[in-house]
């Protein structure tokens, strides 16, 4: 079989997150699969090399590729037979066949192969290929991990009590929306105030929903989370060229909100030279991008948040006045949890028979004791508090009733200390996996394809989650 093998070294290039990239060959032609081998590792991949069904089928087992080269033409059978168990356990799979054997290549694309190459081999097109295939099947990874994350995002929005503060709230909502029927009016901007964890996000969406154009689009920008090197770009967007890494043009944030609504979560954290390019686009109604010539008008709605106290802020010269004064057109503040009397247990009993559906769990009623321990507790971490401590309590309870020591608040002791300690405000869904990743790397001595194997997921899938929760191999 003709190879055609290039006598330069590459640097490795496909280390990520400290791990290799595993690739499992499954090829009888022992010259060539040696060849492709060598290459590979010089390229810096991880390869394995079996010489049929058997033997891959082993490998694939105990070697956990994340991709596999799978030839058509076997010994003991044809690549199609171990195609779509690969494809089951996550695995990434490119088909090799030979000239004139299209009709297979085709074949395998429809069981699920992510390309195909024709031999001849040429081991340089065979590299490219692979580059592809791993962002092909980090690309899907990423889109599957939003797609879990937006599911949960999709509950009703809602702000729930009966207590004085929230029906007066709610009523602030109905009359805010009411005040943008007009197509050809500039919406008036709202600034919600309140501690963190009280819902300021929830009534800002609440308020975009009851509006006309709630079919528009929602932007949430969280000013304190943005890197404050790129908050610029995110939020005006850039023109090709505008700065190093500005490869192509991009639209920002605020031109993304069209004529919906742009929240701007945590708005006390925006660095002052940007508060006054923001006050420019509100005054105006134009935005401009990095680097642009060109103005795009500005249709949508302002929402602003913040947990901080503005006023005492342009006093001490970190805010400026003259943003915060347009801010503050239209006020709302949400209470705290202790303001809200016997809202508290009703919210707990919310977000519990929430938290049994979800996991399809039996319903079990508070204690007495554990009731006037919600009731009496100052959650300074509000609502938010609230949801993750219930939801915890409801996870992890063992009574037939939620008991006291299930809550977990600070003072108490807990059963469950090895994993969450109690100065902790809650669990959410991105720490609870992070906890579960590291308490796996833990159990497995930091070997990375145990600990996926212990978790159920493909090393690709648990590489991306280390990636993303910042775990470090």
């Amino acid at each position: 079989m003709q190879t055609r093998v290039t006598d330069h070294e590459v640097k490795p290039n496909v280390e990520r997150s400290g791990q290799k990239v595993r690739v499992l060959l499954v090829e009888d032609e022992v010259i060539f699969a040696r060849a492709v081998a060598k290459r590979l590792q010089q390229a810096g991949y991880d390869c394995e090399h079996a010489e049929n069904l058997a033997d891959g089928r082993e490998l694939a087992r105990q070697f956990m590729p994340d991709l596999a080269l799978l030839d058509m033409r076997l010994p003991d059978g044809n690549g199609h037979d171990l195609l779509p168990e690969f494809i089951a356990k996550g695995i990434a799979v490119i088909s090799m066949t030979a000239h004139g054997e299209v009709s297979d290549a085709v074949n395998a694309m429809k069981l699920g192969a992510t390309d195909y190459l024709k031999k001849p081999i040429d081991l340089e097109e065979l590299l490219l290929t692979i580059e592809k295939a791993e962002a092909s099947a980090k690309l899907k990874h990423h889109l599957d991990y939003s797609r879990q994350r937006n599911a949960h995002a999709t509950e009703r929005v809602e702000l729930l009590g009966d207590s004085p503060a929230m029906n007066s709230v709610r009523a602030q909502v109905e009359r805010f929306a009411q005040l943008t029927t007009f197509s050809d009016s500039i919406p008036p901007t709202v600034l919600i105030q309140g501690e963190t964890g009280t819902g300021k996000d929830v009534a800002a969406r609440l308020l975009h929903l009851s509006c006309a154009n709630s079919s528009r689009p929602f932007v949430h920008v969280d000013c304190a989370s943005l890197p404050a090197e790129l908050i610029e770009s995110e939020l005006f967007g850039h023109e090709k060229g505008a700065f190093t890494s500005a490869q192509g043009p991009r639209c920002g944030l605020i031109e993304a909100a069209e004529d919906g609504t742009l929240f701007l979560d945590e708005i006390g954290e925006l660095p002052l030279a940007l508060q006054a390019k923001l006050l420019n686009v509100l005054e105006r109604r134009m935005v401009r991008r990095l680097g642009a010539t060109k103005e795009h008008p500005v249709l949508a709605r302002f929402v602003a948040a913040t947990n901080r106290d503005l006023h005492q802020m342009v006093l001490e010269g970190r805010f400026r006045s003259d943003l915060f004064y347009r801010l503050n057109v239209l006020t709302m503040n949400m209470p705290p949890l202790r303001e809200r009397g016997d809202d508290i247990l009703m919210l707990a009993k919310h977000f519990a028979a929430q938290t049994e559906r979800r996991y399809g769990l039996e319903t079990r009623p508070f204690s007495a004791d554990a009731a006037a321990m919600i009731h009496n507790y100052g959650w300074p971490g509000n609502v938010r508090e609230l949801k993750h401590q219930i939801s915890r309590a409801v996870l992890l309870g063992r009574e037939s009733q939620i008991m006291p020591q299930d809550l977990a608040l600070p003072g108490m002791g807990m059963s469950i200390a090895g994993v969450v300690t109690a100065h902790e405000s809650g669990v959410t869904l991105d720490s609870a996996e992070k906890m579960l990743i590291e308490n796996a790397l833990r159990q497995s001595n930091h070997n990375v394809s145990e600990a996926a194997r212990q978790l159920g997921i493909t090393r690709m899938a648990m590489r991306y989650r280390m990636e993303r929760h910042g775990i470090k191999p």
